[in-house]
């Protein structure tokens, strides 16, 4: 699937919707929402209102569906890297490791 712009192995869905992530690495299971910019077969890149979070935490992603034609998601994920977008935001990659 090489050959367009992107260089990916699999194409990314933009979607821009709200979604939940319960941190797993967190001793209080804590959650925090977030955007769901775009996603793909393997990976997601989520918008959040913090100002960081460390490369390498576990979340569990959930993605509710407003459609009776398309099911929600939840899937666990691991952050590989975390971007800066303004002072009180940041744009995270995750690799998903196991859709539930």
């Amino acid at each position: 699937m090489l050959g367009y712009d992107d260089k990916r192995n699999f194409y990314r869905m933009m979607v821009n919707s709200p979604c939940e992530l319960a941190i797993l690495d967190d001793p209080a299971h804590r959650t925090i929402s977030a955007i769901c910019k775009d996603i793909s077969a393997t990976g997601m890149s989520l918008e959040i209102e913090h100002a960081s979070m460390e490369v390498g935490t576990l979340l569990d992603v959930s993605i509710e569906s407003n459609s009776d034609q398309i099911p929600s998601l939840s899937a666990k994920a691991k952050v590989l890297r975390c971007t800066a977008e303004t002072e009180t935001s940041c744009l995270i990659g995750v690799e998903i490791s196991e859709i539930k």
